[in-house]
């Protein structure tokens, strides 16, 4: 009889290297897009829009397109929410100056301090998240399994209501605390004046 366990870790390893190696390969693609924002994101509209023409022509996998577009909503979603929730923020404020009313302390607030907006869900794990989603969306497109029938007026009107819904709800957010997204979108350029 011949032992066959000496071949299977020679296996796993060399199974190992090479997910190991489309790791590396997967990164180095990653970190070589993120200063092209354009061409990332003509990229995933591309790929909706192939993904929009598939449903459309196809007449089916409704559910996915209603799945894709609460998931593309949650992101964009996260991608407007500061990362540190300006109530969550305030309690937190007062509840460090109750307990340390110590001398030699700083300020805890100061209302005229610059606080950069920083996202919940930067712009490039946004992107990369719904590249992914898009493609997820469009290879679960051409299997019949996931092809459930439903009745979509019903599932868009649904969408559109949950839209108007949380927008209106974030808007009213970013009233009350004060912060525009898109204010300091890209980097600061200054003009040169001779």
């Amino acid at each position: 009889m011949m032992d066959d366990s000496a071949g299977a870790p020679a296996l796993s390893s060399r199974a190992a290297g090479l997910f190991g190696n489309f790791q590396v390969h997967y990164q180095t693609l990653l970190d070589k897009s993120t200063p092209h924002a354009g061409a990332r994101w003509g990229l995933t509209s591309g790929l909706l829009v192939l993904f929009l023409l598939r449903i459309v022509f196809a007449q089916g996998w409704f559910i996915i397109c209603y799945a894709l577009g609460i998931y593309m909503l949650n992101l964009f979603l996260a991608f407007l929410t500061p990362k540190i929730d300006p109530e969550m923020a305030e309690e937190l404020d007062e509840a460090e100056a109750a307990s340390e009313s110590g001398p030699g302390l700083l300020p805890v607030r100061n209302d005229d301090e610059f606080r950069p907006f920083i996202r919940r869900l930067p712009e490039f794990k946004f992107w990369l998240n719904l590249t992914k989603a898009a493609l997820l969306s469009l290879v679960c497109s051409f299997f019949s399994v996931f092809d459930i029938p439903v009745y979509w007026p019903i599932l868009l009107f649904y969408w559109i209501f949950l839209f108007i819904i949380t927008m209106r709800r974030q808007i009213e957010h970013m009233v009350k605390h004060r912060y525009v997204p898109f204010a300091n979108f890209g980097k600061q350029r200054y003009n040169r004046t001779k």
